[in-house]
């Protein structure tokens, strides 16, 4: 993943996941902004418009340095992002990266998510030769954790304090996904 390189898009029975850009921010705005839907992200609600170019921005920065991608969710007769997921934390060296998701409250509990993170996961272990996907969740974010034990996540432990993130310590679970997890699958 180099600058040079095109940006995927992934295509599911419902959903188009592509690169995000700035014509996008109104719509990041309008789910980041949701106090319900960034309640476990470790950021606070977005304000202004500016933070959604600056999420953007890391989007865009992550893929140039080859440390992640973010896809846009959109539903298919849309093309509003409705949500994102894709992987951060990329280790290149040792085949793992990070897996990360949210979508906005209007379209929860609908597969949306699942449907999405199933394809990166692919992505993930096909295109990007990873041999193993994390997940961090907070304890508290039930849904999230039934999301990735879905597509076969392994809860692996609690990590304690783990992130410094809005003024508080937050725990988290870590989960992961071998390759041979997914080829089993």
């Amino acid at each position: 993943m180099k600058e040079a390189d095109a940006f995927p898009v992934l295509e599911t029975d419902r959903l188009i996941l592509r690169q995000v850009t700035s014509d996008d921010a109104n719509s990041l705005l309008k789910y980041l902004s949701d106090i319900d839907v960034m309640k476990y992200i470790g950021l606070e609600p977005f304000k202004s418009i500016d933070d959604a170019l600056d999420e953007i921005s890391w989007y865009k920065s992550i893929f140039e340095k080859g440390t992640g991608i973010r896809w846009g969710i959109s539903l298919k007769e849309q093309d509003e992002i409705i949500g994102s997921c894709g992987f951060l934390n990329r280790v290149a060296e040792h085949y793992r990266a990070e897996l990360g998701f949210e979508l906005s409250k209007e379209h929860w509990g609908k597969g949306i998510a699942s449907e999405a993170i199933k394809n990166v996961i692919c992505y993930g272990f096909e295109q990007m030769n990873l041999q193993r996907i994390e997940a961090l969740i907070e304890p508290p974010n039930l849904p999230s954790q039934k999301v990735v034990e879905r597509q076969g996540f392994i809860r692996e432990g609690l990590l304690r304090s783990y992130e410094y993130t809005c003024g508080k310590f937050d725990d988290l679970y870590m989960y992961s996904m071998l390759k041979q997890d997914y080829q089993e699958r």
